[in-house]
């Protein structure tokens, strides 16, 4: 829910200028990067990279997408919640949320003696958060809401959030100074999406270009406004009137969502208020602003190259709840590739059967996942990824299926 009444642009520029609000690293970062690369990097993977994305054992061909795992801003997320501990060594540390969607990560930065607050029904338990802890913002962001919450409890807060999504912020602030209904592509219980909601007085939430389709022709041609409510529960703003609020839209998203579907919704929102109102009253109607992320595109492209090649069967491996991951197993789904998403190296039972989570489905064990004779396995993934999560089921199809080594 946004807070109407709340300058959210000047709370977040007061809350930068403050003593107990960090959002660089704390000089640690020479120890932090050596530390990171123990634990997240390889030498495989490095191996792969060196010959061209492609590796040959025996029977197995592992092609590996050319964009793929850790992006700079998860990256940065990451250092800063390890530095974070590092300068802070007595203090009491929390994360609002997981600081991304990688369990393997996540149970680091437990075991680093990092609390992460609890959800209790829909709400989160912030009781647990003293004056003077130390509380880490994920790299999806915050709430508005949750951010003054924290500064009024005098919490030293680390903002990891990443650039992109500031840059989405931004934008939805400029649509708030211009009167503006803004509609983000994205999911809207996600935590990236709630964040940008918050920095809305308007908003609606729209999930694919099928939901976008619904608000377009309710644009031009009216509707039931209760039809529409009740299909947008719980995704739009307080007080949201379809019939008054879609007048001037601007367009934002969810950083992770699949570029080609927000290019799309974007196009179809702008071609819908020029026929709503005239070529000439466009500006007046309609904002857009590229905010698309480089490093979810660079994935994107790199698995709509991937999916062209001649391949056995699919790995996209990140967290079940990774968006970006989910949206590049949806590549390889629509080109009839047998796929399977999986987190870790853990879902690989053995040579016949794999626990994997289908789009739109519960994770589920396959049987007879890996074929017979010679094969081509592709691998992505997700932005959430580290490579030695990759490295580890990389080797664990090889010593299944690799027959002989060459």
């Amino acid at each position: 829910m946004t807070n109407q009444k709340l300058d959210t642009k000047a709370f977040k520029r007061s809350l930068q200028q403050s003593e107990n609000y960090h959002r660089r690293g704390f000089g640690h970062e020479e120890e932090v990067s050596g530390t990171m690369n123990s634990e997240y990097q390889s030498d495989l993977i490095q191996t792969i990279r060196d010959r061209n994305y492609r590796l040959e054992k025996g029977d197995v061909t592992i092609r590996l997408a050319e964009s793929f795992g850790f992006c700079w801003g998860v990256e940065r997320a990451i250092a800063m919640a390890y530095e974070a501990r590092e300068h802070f060594p007595n203090e009491k540390i929390w994360i609002t949320n997981e600081i991304i969607h990688n369990p393997t990560v996540n149970k680091r930065l437990q075991e680093m003696n990092v609390g992460f607050i609890e959800l209790v029904g829909e709400e989160k338990d912030f009781s647990v958060v003293d004056s003077g802890d130390v509380v880490i913002l994920p790299a999806f962001g915050a709430s508005v809401q949750e951010m003054q919450l924290l500064n009024d409890k005098g919490c030293k807060i680390v903002d990891t959030t990443c650039p992109w999504v500031s840059k989405v912020w931004n934008s939805v602030e400029k649509h708030k100074k211009q009167d503006y209904t803004s509609i983000i592509h994205g999911k809207y219980a996600h935590e990236e999406t709630v964040a940008t909601s918050s920095f809305a007085d308007r908003y609606l939430v729209v999930l694919n270009l099928k939901q976008a389709e619904y608000v377009t022709n309710y644009i031009l041609n009216g509707g039931d406004r209760e039809e529409f409510l009740a299909m947008f529960k719980n995704a739009y703003s307080e007080g949201f009137d379809p019939d008054r609020d879609l007048k001037q839209v601007g367009i934002a998203n969810q950083t992770t969502m699949l570029k080609s579907e927000t290019e799309q919704i974007g196009k179809l929102l702008e071609q819908t208020m020029m026929k709503k109102f005239g070529p000439t009253e466009l500006n007046n109607h309609f904002m857009s602003f590229n905010t698309i992320c480089d490093a979810t595109q660079e994935r994107q492209d790199a698995m709509f190259d991937l999916v062209e090649e001649d391949l056995s069967l699919m790995i996209v491996i990140g967290g079940f709840n990774s968006s970006n991951t989910t949206h590049l197993q949806e590549i390889a789904v629509e080109h009839n590739i047998p796929s399977y998403h999986i987190d870790s190296v853990e879902r690989i039972l053995d040579r016949d059967r794999l626990e994997q989570k289908p789009l739109d489905g519960d994770v589920a064990i396959v049987e007879n996942w890996l074929p017979e004779g010679k094969i081509t396995v592709g691998v992505t993934s997700g932005a959430s990824t580290p490579d030695k999560v990759v490295a580890d089921i990389i080797e664990k199809i090889f010593d299944l299926k690799a027959v002989a080594v060459v």
